[in-house]
């Protein structure tokens, strides 16, 4: 249906949020012109924004005043910005030959209406797999995005592997120098689920970044039901008046749990701010993120970087640590800053067996907070924690 009569008038912060939303998802470089548009179709029920690329939809729904039902398409990024800038006054728009007007105050604005013949069919939402709360579901998808590769040479690499068994969620993500892993619960329309799902991580921290953390609404996954989960390659999510589809990778996420250690040798535990300060003054003499060392000895930790040319610097930070006497492993500034901004506590714990291994990062688990550091196994080692989440990281190798 396209009508060249559309008329409505809309609160400009209600049109101004749902065209923002809509517009963050909008190419800025297409092949097709087409797909910078945003839908509009006014109703009965107001207005419904849309956007699509072939691989993210979005829609939106907000009240309205319609005066003339029907559906235009204009140019998504432009709308947004000229809404963003409006006075805070109602918002008229009319379709007049092949042009929009859109009047708000004093403020008048021409935009050229965009052909529909070519949009592409907007896909459906799949059955509604389950829901989530919204606090949940973004700290979940945060922790672990941050692991996730940016090549897309390795599809594999660039997304969020999702297994779901009942009410279990199991979440990972990897680039090969970190991992990390989170597990929740979550509420299934069948309580028999089992599920493997791969998303691109970029599009689902978009998701998680722009939900409404105060929504008393749950969130809504939609996969599908029954033997048809994941078959529409459609990872669904609907939250009040917004729903949005992403296109599922098709790709084999690696097999991550070899990798995550059952047992450590050492084990540290560290308050977190006064650790990201030291890394951030000590890592500015490093050249290009080089590594960061870091000398663990029973009640504090030294971190030290650079070296002759760039200059040498180091600090002392309080820490509880036990196992071997003493123990040096470097680590990327970077990747290392990326993990403890995910830890949810006031400490970090850390695991370690060798300084050539990879390193857990862990929240402070409560009997840590309770009773101190562990007493070490019959054999000297030192179990994981149980945790819902990790961030494995490996080591740089040190010189020489």
């Amino acid at each position: 249906m396209e009508s060249q009569a559309v008329s409505f008038r809309v609160a400009k912060d209600d049109l101004a949020n749902a065209v923002a939303w809509v517009a963050r998802n909008l190419p800025s470089k297409v092949t097709q012109p087409v797909l910078r548009a945003m839908l509009i179709t006014a109703d009965d029920n107001g207005l419904e924004l849309a956007g699509f690329d072939y691989e993210v939809s979005t829609k939106v729904r907000l009240s309205a005043e319609v005066i003339e039902p029907g559906r235009i398409a204009v140019a998504g990024k432009l709308i947004a910005e000229i809404t963003n800038t409006l006075p805070n006054k109602p918002v008229e728009l009319k379709v007049e030959g092949s042009k929009v007007l859109l009047t708000c105050g004093s403020s008048r604005f021409e935009l050229p209406l965009i052909p529909l013949d070519d949009y592409p069919q907007l896909p459906e939402l799949p059955e509604t797999t389950g829901t989530i709360n919204p606090q949940l579901f973004t700290e979940a998808i945060t922790q672990v995005a941050t692991a996730a590769g940016r090549d897309d040479t390795l599809p594999m690499l660039t997304g969020v592997n999702v297994e779901i068994n009942g009410n279990q969620v199991q979440m990972a993500a990897t680039d090969r120098f970190r991992l990390a892993l989170r597990t929740f619960e979550w509420n299934p329309v069948d309580p028999d689920i089992q599920a493997r799902l791969l998303l691109p991580a970029k599009t689902l921290l978009e998701n998680a970044r722009t939900l409404d953390q105060h929504q008393a609404q749950p969130v809504e996954i939609a996969v599908g039901t029954g033997e048809q989960i994941g078959r529409e390659g459609l990872f669904g999510v609907h939250t009040e008046n917004r729903e949005t589809t992403t296109r599922m990778l098709d790709a084999d996420f690696p097999n991550i749990h070899p990798l995550l250690p059952k047992v450590h040798t050492s084990m540290a535990c560290i308050p977190i701010a006064p650790l990201q300060e030291a890394i951030r003054r000590v890592s500015l003499v490093t050249e290009r993120n080089a590594q960061i060392r870091m000398q663990f000895a029973p009640g504090q930790v030294i971190l030290s970087a650079g070296g002759t040319d760039s200059g040498h610097a180091e600090e002392t930070i309080e820490c509880d640590f036990v196992g071997r006497e003493e123990l040096i492993i470097a680590f990327n500034p970077g990747y290392l800053k990326d993990g403890l901004a995910v830890v949810p506590t006031e400490k970090v714990v850390f695991g370690f067996t060798e300084p050539s291994r990879s390193a857990i990062l862990l929240p402070e688990p409560d009997v840590f907070k309770e009773n101190g550091m562990p007493e070490p196994e019959a054999d000297g080692s030192f179990p994981t924690p149980e945790t819902n989440f990790t961030y494995l990281l490996m080591p740089v190798r040190l010189p020489g």
